[in-house]
Formats: structure tokens, sequence, C-alpha cells
């Protein structure tokens, strides 16, 4: 454990891994339940399962982790447990803190809970600070601006060169706030040793991206804003 970034509390079948920053966040604020009408669902993106909370720290997202697809059909909230450091949500956490170290523009991570369901199976979520004035890039007023996509791609190639590879990079993980960009949901990504720019692994993640614009940004001539999307990330 990193004791500069982390605080681990274990309880049975549970593991609450928090940040040292937010001394008083226990394993109910990882329950929406526990803020009752103040927790506020998430539109935009991801498969619901989201939350704006408003807590003595200020303002929190939390997310827990579920399943899409054919699978969920069968568990949507539960999966396969082999330890808690293979857990999505320990994992996504120490990620954060590495690519905070890194000086890359990711959200803080306040914690990460783990509940053992039996045996075999766990349920998880995490808890992060709100990026304050923050919104998806589809949703920007100036999403037209070709100056905004070169600084996306400028981004995204930091990301690349530092060995990020976002298994999900897609619009609504790209923020704009107060002119600065932010990327988000870390679930199931990881850092890998990088070097050419065109790595199997950052050419799928520019795929990936790619659809999610002509899908998420259709109402625009998006094209030639790829374009400039690439200017940047090749500048």
């Amino acid at each position: 454990m990193n004791r500069n970034t982390e605080r681990a509390v274990a309880s049975g079948a549970t593991l609450l891994l928090g940040n040292p920053a937010y001394p008083a966040v226990t394993g109910e604020w990882l329950s929406p339940a526990f803020w009752g009408d103040s927790a506020r669902p998430v539109a935009a993106g991801g498969r619901g399962g989201a939350w704006f909370i408003h807590s003595d720290y200020g303002d929190l997202v939390l997310r827990r982790y579920l399943r899409g697809g054919l699978v969920a059909r069968l568990s949507r909230a539960s999966y396969v447990f082999t330890g808690f450091r293979r857990t999505r949500a320990l994992a996504e956490f120490r990620l954060l803190n590495r690519l905070r170290e890194l000086d890359l523009p990711v959200p803080e991570p306040v914690a990460a809970l783990v509940s053992r369901q039996g045996l075999f199976r766990y349920r998880a979520a995490i808890l992060l600070r709100r990026i304050p004035n923050a919104r998806p890039l589809p949703e920007v007023a100036n999403l037209e601006d070709p100056q905004l996509w070169r600084q996306v791609g400028q981004m995204l190639r930091a990301f690349h060169d530092a060995g990020l590879d976002h298994v999900d990079l897609n619009c609504d993980n790209i923020l704009v706030a107060d002119g600065s960009l932010w990327l988000i949901d870390f679930d199931r990504c990881r850092l890998r040793r990088t070097g050419a720019i065109g790595e199997a692994w950052k050419v799928r993640n520019l795929t990936r991206l790619k659809r999610s614009v002509g899908k998420r940004c259709r109402d625009v001539a998006w094209s030639p804003l790829w374009g400039n999307l690439l200017q940047g990330y090749h500048s």
C-alpha cells in the first residue's frame, strides 16, 4: 500500500480503500441510499449507476461498477472474486493516483469499496472528486471550434505517451471545464510500456473514440473536426 495516497480499512468481507485527505469517509458514503434524495443521477454516458452528491468535502461523484451486454442479464452488479488486489475498484483507484503523479488531468480518487458476496463474487463502487463546471465534450457550446479538437488530440497523445490504454475512450469520457480538458472513467484501463504512435492498442483507442464521435456529434460536421483532433495528436 502507498501510505501517501491510500488508507485501507478492512472489515470481514469488505475493504475500503480511502484517500488520506478525506479521513471522514466511511463505507456508507459509497452507497447512494446513504445520500437519499441528495444523490442526483448522472445523465450523460455510462450504463447508469453514477450519482452526483454533495458532501462536507464538496461535490463528489459516486459510481457503482455495473456490467453491460449479455452478461448483465445474469449478474449486473457482481464480479468474480479472485482477491482484493485484482478487484476493479481498487485497480482504478490506484491507476488514478498514478496518473495524477504523472500530472495528467484526471479526477482525484476519494475512496473505493469492495464487498464480497459469498465466496466467489463481489460488488464495488468508487468515489471521486467532481470536476467543477465540467461538461461532456458533445455538450459544450464551442463544439465546432477546431482548436478545441486539436487540444483534445494533444491531451490524448499525452496519455498515450504515458502508456495509458483507455479501453472505453468515448466522447462522454472527455470533459471540458472552464477551458481545461479532463479524461475520466478508467475501469479496466491500464498502463502499458509504450513506443511508436501507431501501436495497435493506441489505434484501438482512437478508433473507438471516432465511432463515438460519429454517434454523439452527428449534429455537427464532425469529419473535419476529427482531422483537427488528429493534427493535435500528431503535433
